[in-house]
């Protein structure tokens, strides 16, 4: 994945409406569903690491792995105390832990980042080898439907106090591919405002693909769900959860 430095500054409030510790409750009802005994969990892709934090707040042990240094910045600055995690500067195609985990999460459509489909599957891979013998991998991805409807070749503005964001989609028809150039303007004290940019793309991959992907490294499929629940996905899901096991 790429830096996301620029990104890093404003993720936090750009994000400001999920709930993290709804999305943590949820994570915890799958693991305990596929894995009960877990105690280390890998928040892979954790930027800046506020689900890590709330998942440590349910008990669990939390390794926070990110490629983006700017992204563990912020993540490190928010320790309170308590069940601190430990973070890690790594990308998910070159995972590389000092030991085996009970569960990993990859939140906030983070695969879709990866730049195509051998870096997924080396990311799966990856998380496949770290996992212990019954572990779960739990991750959440953009659907197709999603990319070609609702990202599209769209442009959205979003503003916070201080803050504007203008997020601006290219489609690729083809593959679905969407290429997002983000403009940040935020106002200074001198009420100037500062326009900063960072730029990425999301690919996206039908379920077959992904279970194809989970197979291929050992990985059985336990789940696939629409959203944060336990309901199937549809013809006009925006983002499916997987879960899956690792054979024993």
């Amino acid at each position: 994945m790429s830096g996301y430095g620029v990104f890093a500054r404003y993720y936090d409030i750009l994000t400001s409406d999920i709930d993290y510790k709804a999305r943590a409750a949820y994570f915890d009802s799958i693991i305990k569903r596929c894995c009960p005994d877990a105690k280390l969990v890998l928040d892979l892709a954790c930027g800046t690491g506020s689900l890590t934090y709330a998942l440590a707040g349910l008990g669990y042990d939390m390794i926070g792995a990110d490629a983006s240094e700017e992204m563990l910045s912020v993540a490190m600055s928010k320790n309170s105390g308590g069940n601190h995690p430990l973070f890690l500067r790594q990308n998910a195609e070159a995972l590389d832990l000092f030991g085996t985990v009970d569960a990993c999460i990859c939140a906030l459509d983070s695969l879709n980042h990866l730049p195509g489909e051998a870096a997924f599957q080396k990311a799966v891979e990856r998380v496949a080898l770290f996992l212990n013998p019954g572990g779960v991998f739990i991750f959440d991805m953009n659907t197709p439907y999603k990319h070609r409807n609702i990202l599209a070749d769209n442009t959205f503005v979003y503003e916070h106090d201080g803050l504007m964001c203008v997020w601006r989609n290219r489609l690729h028809s083809g593959s679905g591919r969407v290429d997002i150039v983000l403009d940040f303007f935020e106002r200074r004290k001198n009420g100037a405002y500062l326009r900063e940019t960072e730029s990425f793309s999301e690919y996206c991959y039908d379920t077959d693909t992904v279970c194809g992907f989970l197979g291929n490294a050992g990985l059985e499929v336990s789940g696939i769900y629409r959203g944060d629940t336990f309901m199937t996905p549809e013809e006009d899901t925006q983002r499916i959860v997987y879960a899956a096991i690792k054979k024993e």
